[in-house]
């Protein structure tokens, strides 16, 4: 049922790390990449609060610096206007926590969590595929966000293909050098300079289907963390010092970047790797693997 108007819901919308990124060298008729990806959501969220109004407004909080109409959840907030033939008039102010250019999905999940808040305020079938579609036009991450378990996405990796189990409470520890973020974009174009071979999929995929934390932690891989190491050279040392650090079952870039990450084997060792990431000036959190996406938590 549609929720009553001028009442506000608060969503969470969490961050992501990939387990596996696998860039093709090969590019659709659209231009894009397919990409093999296995993501898995984070602790570390977004709070985005959505509320009826006389239009539409998205504002941030830290402001953002640039106009609203290019926040992802403004276009994925038009996007659901145009598909079902309403005025999205919403205001949307989203609490940010989630670096930018940090390869943590920030702006994909803050749109799936906008989408998700419409949804529900229109009384929506979570099932209409013009969701998914509207999802898929807004950025590759989206679709994934909508749905709660670690997935296997491919196409330009904006198809859901498998969900699996969660991996909850796995503790993450996150750091993020000084300094500007990586553009996808760039990291792609460095990407297509000097390809990078597929690390091998499969083994990661039925390590995730019998849900074998040593074999997934195995083959966690990235092979666009070349490129866009190159292009911010802060992440390339950062990412090898995180990988020396104590108990790390596995490290790698998240996305294309500019955080790393490592999954440890305790909570008190991601939280020692922070400590020491912030005594070196960088940026660091310590989060655990989730269990689901976006989500009500107030109505």
């Amino acid at each position: 049922m549609p929720r009553t108007p001028g009442k506000f819901i608060l969503i969470s919308a969490p961050a992501k790390i990939n387990l596996y990124l696998g860039v093709h060298a090969e590019t659709d008729d659209r231009g894009y990449h397919r990409v093999d990806s296995v993501m898995t959501t984070i602790s570390l969220s977004d709070v985005v609060a959505i509320a009826p109004a006389e239009e539409l407004s998205v504002h941030t909080v830290p402001a953002a610096n640039y106009p609203m109409e290019q926040n992802s959840a403004y276009r994925a907030a038009r996007a659901m206007g145009e598909a079902f033939g309403r005025e999205p008039n919403f205001a949307i102010l989203i609490d940010k926590h989630i670096p930018q250019q940090a390869g943590l999905g920030g702006p994909s999940t803050d749109a799936a969590a906008t989408i998700l808040g419409m949804v529900t305020y229109w009384g929506l079938d979570a099932r209409d595929p013009r969701i998914d579609a509207v999802a898929r036009r807004i950025g590759a991450d989206v679709p994934f966000f909508l749905y709660g378990p670690p997935a296997y996405c491919d196409g330009a990796g904006d198809t859901v293909r498998e969900m699996f189990r969660p991996l909850t409470g796995t503790p993450v520890a996150l750091v993020r050098p000084q300094g500007p973020g990586v553009s996808t974009a760039e990291a792609y174009r460095r990407f297509d300079e000097s390809p990078v071979a597929l690390p091998p999929l499969e083994p990661l995929l039925e390590a995730l289907r019998k849900h074998d934390e040593t074999e997934i932690f195995a083959n966690v891989a990235n092979n666009l963390a070349p490129a866009s190491c190159e292009l911010h050279p802060a992440m390339a040392e950062a990412l090898a010092w995180i990988g020396d650090q104590r108990d790390v079952r596995a490290s790698a870039v998240a996305g294309s970047g500019s955080t790393v990450f490592a999954i440890c084997n305790t909570q008190m060792a991601a939280e020692a790797i922070v400590l020491a990431a912030r005594a070196r000036g960088w940026w660091g959190e310590v989060a655990q693997m989730e269990k689901s996406g976006p989500y009500i938590s107030v109505g």
